[in-house]
């Protein structure tokens, strides 16, 4: 006789065809969780290479753009095949502290900071620059770690745009951006800083960066695009044009790109703060006596 499941009898041979369809949705939640595997691997290797010769530091540097893709891999398949999971959000924040947390800031000082030479400066500036350079290497890795905790907790991390309710927003840089600027720099510059000068400018890089992650600004998230649906013949050739130039001009075409999502945040910011102010009332005053 069959056995009743809510109510309605299901057949020994109905029982048995659910099961490989159980199994494949099963399945199904392990792919983005493999892609975070993936991710966390790409970190890992970052850190042995920052670690190594300096002539390491740009496999570090493509580690984190190769950790980068993968991030945004796992959350494109865990939204197509519907299989977002408690435990999949809480090993992908894992891993970002990791690959574009700790790795980014080990890079940043070992290629900026650990190989200043004194030229014409004195040994106590270049020691002084050093410490600085440690400070904000660890300043760009909490932002970071505070920037996932603050998306983590945040009901809606993604507010969309009033005027254009298609398109959404990060509230603040995210993290993998951060960790993209360090290493498109680095891959763009190749050796070492040997001079002060520009470790101080590589010091308010990132800084600026450490800011941007835990401010309230607005950076546009890609998430709105629609893969599932029928996509414009000139996006596909956008993208192909894109892969193209990043494949045979990895160097510029990331540095290019990295700055460019890194000031959208501050140009959005300033055209935000110029319309307000536009919109807000002239101050009230009063003129001003003759005898006065």
């Amino acid at each position: 006789m069959d056995r009743l499941e809510s109510g309605v009898a299901v057949s020994p041979r109905r029982r048995k065809e659910d099961r490989p369809s159980r199994r494949l949705s099963k399945g199904m939640y392990i792919l983005p969780s493999l892609s975070t595997t993936a991710n966390i691997a790409a970190g890992y290797y970052a850190l042995l290479q920052t670690t190594a010769e300096p002539a390491h530091f740009d496999n570090a540097a493509i580690a984190i753009g190769f950790a980068v893709m993968f991030d945004g891999l796992d959350g494109f398949i865990a939204r197509m095949t519907n299989t977002s999971s408690d435990f999949g959000r809480e090993l992908d924040s894992l891993a970002d502290v990791i690959t574009f947390g700790v790795a980014p800031a080990m890079l940043a000082w070992m290629w900026g900071f650990h190989g200043l030479r004194v030229i014409s400066s004195s040994p106590q500036l270049i020691a002084k620059i050093t410490q600085l350079g440690a400070i904000a290497s660890f300043l760009f890795l909490i932002a970071g770690a505070s920037r996932l905790a603050r998306f983590n907790i945040t009901s809606n991390p993604q507010p969309s745009n009033p005027g254009r309710p298609g398109k959404k927003y990060f509230v603040g840089m995210p993290i993998p951006a951060g960790a993209g600027v360090i290493a498109a720099v680095v891959h763009f510059s190749g050796d070492p800083l040997v001079w002060w000068g520009t470790a101080v400018t590589w010091l308010l890089i990132l800084c600026t960066t450490a800011y941007l992650m835990v401010s309230r600004w607005r950076f546009y998230s890609f998430k709105g695009i629609d893969f599932r649906s029928r996509q414009r013949f000139q996006l596909i050739i956008l993208l192909a044009l894109l892969f193209a130039a990043i494949w045979y001009f990895s160097r510029p075409v990331l540095f290019v790109i990295a700055l460019l999502y890194m000031f959208s945040g501050i140009f959005w910011r300033l055209q935000w703060t110029f319309r307000r102010r536009a919109k807000r009332p002239p101050p009230a005053y009063e003129e001003a006596s003759q005898t006065s």
